[in-house]
């Protein structure tokens, strides 16, 4: 389908690509990975014609039909969801154009009998027939489908581009792809503004395709999903695997273990062969032989070990300064933006707890933490604990830098005190060493660019950190050392992602905003997807009509009676003050019992009486925590039973 042969290309005088050769056939899936810079961005552009190379040539099957999801998107803002999302079929939306008017100057004419009039309803005919055979009459319907599939719903279809944010133009943009069923799809991180439901959603579509793709991702677990096939780029060159990125990865390690093996034994025969020439060189009747060995050497190809080239990423957050036992705490929280966002919610985060903030696109997730923050208005209280020092990581933090400042600039310009003698240790560990600290912040790729803003957190050791998708952009090895990081960090920390490997073991709570509330589910991201699992987007799309869903929802609420309604508001509310008033418990006892297994780790067990007391508080404690969460639980039953 399209095929690479010696493919070369420089920006200035770096290579970015030195002799590559890869064909693509319509069977691959293909993961396109490497670090941040390496070029996996600008090979797509190669292939979708945006960039001529130096040398080498692109070949593409003469009837082959591209589609092309790039990284920064253009609109046009003032179209509706769905005439955007239509706009995708060129010859579609030219026919349908070209009907309309041939339609409108029929309508006028009289001359029923003439050749030109017959000659235009013939025309209209050959129109018509060909917007059926390519599908035309049925595009607002495959277009819906999509659309809803991507999280849009009924009513968005019809309000104009204008009023969605960034996340939402891309899944557009996503849909006008999706729709002109392309036969190779070249993807540049279509899952970066997608919630977990819609990601669980695109991987079903794309592995159900006939399309071959040619996917730049750095979520492990959608790119194992749904490749066959990995290609790794680094150094100007290509690294091509048969293999999901998971088994690629197996490969690799062996493949340099198996490296590092030859460069040790040919280290040791250099090494034994520089013996042998120091030892013959001054001797005449061997001097001959040593010339030889001097030759041998200089022919021999120096085996290089192709180490992690991101291994250098050091990213150690700062001991947390001790906080209150309760890190945030919020109460009557009602936010609307034309329709509610949340309603009377309470929720509340205990020092030191890992919580995952989760739900799909649209329902508050960022407007819940730019409350928590102070960046927008609302109506209720939300109070950060004592000592609280609070460090925010925004959904467009990369967006918001200063292009025209230097990387050293960026942090150095806010960086106070002491650590301004460490800022340039600091970025290294970010790997801006060198020169890469005097470049521009315009001339990063995005994974830099989050780098970066990520270093800001480094500047001052805060214990509560607030993140709102940080990985956006970042390679997975990357987001491999950030989660390790994060899991070593020893403050309270809130994040909303949608990387579902990276929040695998990473957070041991879930918040999820649904209905206008929070929920609290006491698990990991695995257990939650799997509590879920009937409500996916896939779930979703094959089993319900959306719209009629919508339209049997309100008859239900309506035949609702008013009274009974109204009873269940104010039990609701009781239930959710009591599950507020248990997680606090629930976060006391917890800080409790680990201040007791501190002193049961110290005990002098000779000392009975001392140690009978801590014992039995430590037991107690244990008891009225199991008894705190079964309340939690069942609580939390009557809740989903009234909902």
């Amino acid at each position: 389908m399209v095929s690479l042969s010696d493919l070369e290309l420089y920006f200035g005088d770096r290579a970015i690509f030195d002799g590559v050769s890869v064909q693509v056939t319509k069977q691959d899936k293909i993961g396109l990975v490497g670090k941040n810079g390496a070029g996996k961005s600008t090979l797509l552009k190669l292939i979708n014609g945006e960039y001529t190379p130096d040398k080498g040539a692109i070949n593409k099957r003469k009837d082959a039909i591209l589609g092309y999801l790039p990284q920064e998107m253009k609109h046009n803002e003032a179209a509706t969801i769905l005439q955007e999302t239509q706009s995708a079929n060129i010859e579609i939306k030219t026919l349908d154009k070209e009907i309309t008017q041939i339609s409108a100057e029929l309508a006028e004419r009289t001359d029923y009998e003439s050749s030109s009039y017959l000659k235009l309803i013939e025309n209209l005919n050959d129109k018509n027939d060909r917007f059926q055979i390519i599908g035309g009459f049925l595009q607002a319907e495959k277009a819906e489908k999509i659309l809803f599939g991507l999280g849009f719903k009924s009513e968005d279809l019809s309000r104009p581009m204008a009023e969605f944010s960034g996340g939402w133009k891309m899944r557009v943009e996503l849909a006008k792809i999706l729709l002109l069923e392309p036969d190779l799809l070249l993807l540049d991180e279509p899952t970066n503004h997608l919630d977990i439901e819609s990601i669980q959603w695109l991987e079903d579509f794309l592995k159900k395709g006939n399309n071959a793709l040619l996917l730049i991702s750095h979520d492990r677990l959608f790119l194992d999903n749904i490749t066959n096939r990995t290609i790794e780029v680094v150094n100007g060159k290509i690294r091509d695997y048969p293999l999901p990125y998971t088994k690629y990865k197996v490969q690799r390690e062996q493949e340099i273990a198996q490296q590092t093996d030859a460069a040790k034994n040919q280290d040791k025969y250099v090494q034994q062969t520089e013996q042998l020439i120091n030892k013959f060189r001054a001797k005449k009747n061997k001097a001959a032989f040593a010339q030889s060995l001097i030759k041998k050497l200089d022919r021999l190809d120096k085996i290089e070990i192709e180490s992690d080239e991101i291994a250098g990423l050091n990213i150690l957050f700062p001991p947390a300064p001790r906080s209150g036992k309760i890190a945030i705490d919020a109460v009557n929280v009602t936010k609307a933006y034309g329709h509610n966002i949340l309603t009377d919610t309470d929720f509340s985060m205990g020092r030191g707890d890992k919580v995952a903030l989760i739900g799909k696109n649209g329902l508050g997730k960022s407007t819940l933490v730019k409350m928590i923050v102070g960046d927008t208005d609302f109506r209720g209280t939300v109070k950060l604990g004592h000592n609280v020092n609070l460090g925010y990581f925004a959904q467009d933090e990369a967006d918001q830098l200063d292009m025209d400042k230097t990387v050293f600039e960026t942090i150095d310009d806010i960086a106070v005190g002491d650590i301004r003698k460490r800022v340039r240790m600091i970025l290294g560990g970010f790997l801006f060493s060198g020169e890469d600290a005097d470049k521009k912040v315009k001339v990063l790729s995005g994974g830099e660019k989050t780098r970066l803003s990520l270093c800001k957190l480094l500047l001052e050791p805060y214990n509560l950190l607030v993140l709102d998708e940080p990985t956006n952009h970042l390679d997975i090895k990357s987001k491999e050392i950030l989660k390790q990081a994060l899991i070593k960090y020893d403050g309270t920390l809130l994040i909303v992602s949608h990387d579902r490997d990276f929040l695998d073991g990473l957070t041991d709570r879930i918040y999820e905003i649904k209905n206008e509330q929070i929920s609290v589910h006491h698990f990991g991201i695995k257990e939650f997807l799997n509590y879920r699992k009937k409500e996916s987007i896939v779930d979703f799309e094959h089993n319900s009509n959306p719209i009629q869903k919508s339209k049997d929802k309100v008859i239900s609420q309506n035949k609702k009676d008013y009274l009974e309604k109204k009873k269940d508001e104010k039990k609701e509310r009781m239930l959710k003050n009591k599950i507020s008033r248990l997680e606090v418990k629930i976060a006391e006892l917890e800080t409790k019992i680990k201040e007791l297994d501190q002193q049961i780790s110290g005990l002098d067990y000779s000392d009975k009486v001392l140690t009978e007391k801590v014992l039995g508080a430590y037991n107690l404690a244990k008891s009225e925590l199991d008894k705190t969460y079964q309340d939690w639980e069942n609580t939390s039953d009557e809740i989903d039973a009234i909902s």
